[in-house]
């Protein structure tokens, strides 16, 4: 019988052959090792299941981001999750140190800072920017990216996941909802691809992300009669 793990890691994937790879080469490189792997896989037709059985990771239902990360931690045994994205990648001691931390400060969730997989000046600049607003946040409403995002799995069965009937930003509601429960910003960073703001151009995906924000602030959360939500390419 093989032992509980300490932490489990749900990656959402679509078609994710090319970066899947990346990131799970990191994981194994991590000096943590106490984890399970789940990879949520919403019908990939490239390689995504095979890269995933090579590195030893259990395969689930997947579906949007939202329906995704709850199907992973549906097959979670540890006590603690970690949510990321395929196409994002951990710098090592990412979890020895972040997850040591989480632990200690007995909190409901927690987030990292993230750093672009780019050498643009502007990537570089926005990702800070948005650092310092999630850090500005954190007491009032916190943010988080979806490519980082650590809970307690008894805290997230107490606000029933993530909602599926959200379309955009469900991970700043998923972490809104948890506030009471204890929210903290973990020390190490996050690499993450800008595959996104390639694909949408950076003015509209800046905008986007600028209007989203203040909608949520002063109406409510964001359904899909205010943005298409594109699958991932």
């Amino acid at each position: 019988m093989k032992l509980k793990p300490e932490l489990s890691i749900v990656i959402i994937t679509l078609n994710e052959e090319e970066y899947l790879p990346k990131l799970l080469k990191s994981i194994e490189e991590q000096t943590f090792k106490n984890l399970e792997i789940i990879v949520a896989d919403y019908n990939s037709t490239d390689k995504t299941r095979k890269i995933a059985r090579s590195f030893k990771c259990r395969i689930t239902k997947g579906g949007n981001y939202s329906a995704g990360r709850n199907n992973g931690a549906k097959r979670a045994r540890a006590d603690y999750l970690f949510f990321l994205d395929a196409d994002s990648i951990l710098p090592k001691k990412f979890l020895k140190v972040n997850f040591r931390e989480f632990k200690k400060s007995e909190k409901g969730t927690g987030t990292v800072p993230v750093e672009p997989l780019s050498n643009k000046y502007f990537d570089k600049i926005f990702f800070k920017a948005y650092d310092y607003w999630s850090i500005l946040m954190s007491r009032v409403s916190p943010h988080c990216a979806g490519c980082g995002i650590f809970a307690r799995k008894d805290i997230f069965n107490k606000i029933k996941g993530f909602n599926e009937n959200i379309a955009f930003a469900e991970n700043h509601d998923f972490v809104r909802r948890a506030r009471r429960y204890g929210f903290i910003i973990l020390p190490v960073p996050i690499y993450t691809s800008v595959r996104r703001m390639d694909s949408e151009g950076r003015a509209k995906f800046v905008l986007k992300y600028i209007y989203s924000g203040l909608y949520r602030l002063l109406y409510k959360e964001i359904g899909k009669e205010i943005f298409q939500y594109r699958a991932r390419k």
